[in-house]
């Protein structure tokens, strides 16, 4: 992308070092987002065309759809008058919600839903891209009730040991020729593998990829 360094530099940053991002989509204005970008994030969006951001509960940079998949190409980088917010016009791939939605507006205040936000992913993996998702929003905001926080903060012992159960599970059904069993328990199977992709920062994109190539 072509940069104006100059304008660059006339950035103003919080104390935290951070500027808020809106994040719309090129095609219709939809607002999708809002997060916050570094220096540093900055700079590598400007250097990839890939939305970067900044966590500020996780203290590190995180890019766009890394694990889901759901990624955002930017088109065009715009900055307010004074200088201390971007709005980032972007080709959205899948959803950008973490909840699935395809924005993160589609509420109004009094918790209705607005008709036509909470659209989903028009693809067949839009149940993977929602849990990605999901699993994504407990990595930056981790809470104590949330089984998947408990998961992802014991990838040596808790993590491995629910996939081994969930895959011995699944065996006694193929045993028992089950059909109902099987279906429940490769659910269960599929959650925590991707849980563990999600850890790893792995797309599930890239298993796709990967049994494509097998095909082949």
């Amino acid at each position: 992308m072509n940069v104006n360094k100059e304008l660059i530099e006339e950035l103003k940053y919080n104390q935290e070092g951070l500027i808020p991002a809106i994040v719309q989509d090129v095609s219709n204005g939809q607002v999708l987002m809002l997060a916050y970008m570094n220096r540093e994030s900055l700079k590598k969006t400007l250097e990839t065309g890939q939305t970067c951001f900044f966590s500020r509960s996780r203290k590190k940079l995180w890019v766009k759809g890394e694990t889901s998949g759901n990624t955002q190409k930017v088109k065009q980088i715009l900055i307010d008058c004074d200088n201390d917010t971007l709005l980032i016009q972007v080709e959205q791939k899948g959803v950008a919600c973490h909840t699935g939605s395809y924005s993160c507006f589609y509420r109004d205040i009094e918790g209705e839903e607005m008709p036509g936000k909470k659209e989903k992913s028009g693809n067949e993996s839009s149940i993977l891209d929602e849990l990605m998702q999901v699993f994504e929003d407990r990595k930056r905001n981790p809470s104590s009730d949330s089984y998947v926080c408990h998961l992802l903060n014991s990838p040596g012992e808790k993590m491995p040991k629910k996939i081994a159960e969930e895959a011995a599970e699944g065996l006694i059904a193929l045993k028992d020729r089950d059909k109902k069993q099987i279906i429940y328990e490769t659910a269960d199977l599929w959650f925590h593998t991707l849980v563990a992709l999600s850890y790893f920062d792995i797309s599930y994109q890239l298993i796709f990829d990967e049994l494509k190539s097998r095909r082949k």
